[in-house]
């Protein structure tokens, strides 16, 4: 690993190289089962609270990202070209070469107290998740989630781990002095999908347990639906029973997205789906002909067919505390093969 020329790769190379020292690299592994395959680069990092690019399409201005590399595998992952600017393979290596800056609680907690810091809102889990395996190791968010509670800084996290319910104490106490938004994705919950898929994550039930938890304790929890992988989670009955399973948790909210590739993450994803769905790579193609992101008139059907049934099972903060009409599925509702419900338009918008 040339950790010496990471100053050398391109431009976020070097904005890399300027959090930590090539110096301060400590690579560990430990031979345990949950861990046996992985290598920890443990680093001391410059800085932890990150601005999001301008030009980005996320809802928010600062990260705080502990990891990174992603142990939960998701074959889909768009944060996979990261890795490449460490130097990294994005495929493999994404999965099992995981960094953890594992001085993050004290550095936040240094930053926070900081003149300069304003107190504006912090998103964590929007690159690599932080409750993936490595933090039933290193626990750094117990501390993360201390700053920012001793701080009354307003925080949000996204996660696919079940491991935030260690936590939840100290989310109850976030929560009673400043803003805490959770939320957990699940895109879908075909058994089948998701051992290949995101073959590292808790079992999308296990998830749902998670909203269900967070709920009982007085802490809402809404659900990222994503992704929604075309041709493999979209017919209607799919949609339909994810968001039952959703509304059953109690989930405050669901939020569709539709799979976007990527660089990185598309070379690995259409590798995957060569092998396991090889009839849909030419589909694919197709629907991504024009970029990372499905075509405009396909992310809008998925959003409206999700949010009417979200209507339908009573989501929403509107609706927040209603019972929920959960009525079981119909005969015609049990699942097919995926198709597709409208023809895949060659010439896309």
């Amino acid at each position: 690993m040339r950790w010496e020329n990471l100053a050398l790769e391109s431009e976020h190379s070097r904005a890399d190289a300027a959090l930590f020292g090539a110096d301060a690299v400590t690579t560990r592994t430990f031979d345990t089962p949950e861990f046996r395959g992985i290598t920890f680069h443990e680093i001391r990092a410059r800085s932890i609270i990150n601005r999001v690019p301008g030009a980005s399409r996320m809802p928010f201005e600062w990260t705080v990202n502990p990891y990174r590399g992603c142990s939960h595998a998701c074959v889909y992952c768009f944060a996979r070209k990261t890795h490449s600017y460490l130097d990294l393979d994005t495929g493999l290596g994404f999965d099992s070469q995981i960094v953890v800056k594992v001085n993050a609680p004290e550095l936040l907690r240094r930053q926070l107290g900081s003149r300069r810091w304003l107190g504006e809102h912090i998103a964590m889990g929007t690159n690599v998740d932080c409750y993936q395996r490595a933090e039933g190791r290193y626990r750094l968010m117990p501390g993360i989630i201390g700053a920012l509670r001793d701080h009354a800084n307003p925080f949000s996290i996204l996660t696919k781990g079940t491991l935030i319910l260690r936590d939840l104490e100290l989310l109850k106490q976030a929560a009673a002095v400043t803003d805490v938004g959770i939320s957990v994705s699940v895109g879908f919950t075909d058994a089948e999908l998701w051992r290949t898929v995101e073959p590292g994550t808790p079992a999308p039930e296990r998830r749902l347990e998670v909203v269900r938890t967070l709920g009982e304790h007085g802490i809402g929890c809404g659900v990222l639906m994503a992704p929604v992988i075309p041709f493999l989670s979209d017919s209607p009955a799919q949609l339909r029973a994810t968001v039952r399973a959703i509304a059953a948790a109690g989930a405050t909210s669901v939020t569709p997205l539709v799979l976007h590739l990527r660089p990185g993450a598309r070379e690995w994803f259409m590798a995957w789906l060569e092998r396991h769905h090889s009839y849909l790579v030419r589909r694919y193609e197709r629907l991504y002909a024009d970029g990372a992101y499905a075509p405009k008139w396909y992310q809008r059907r998925i959003t409206r067919q999700v949010h009417e049934l979200a209507e339908e099972y009573g989501i929403g903060p509107t609706r927040a505390g209603m019972p929920r009409r959960i009525r079981e599925p119909e005969a015609a509702e049990q699942l097919t093969e995926p198709q597709m419900t409208e023809p895949v338009q060659l010439s896309l918008i």
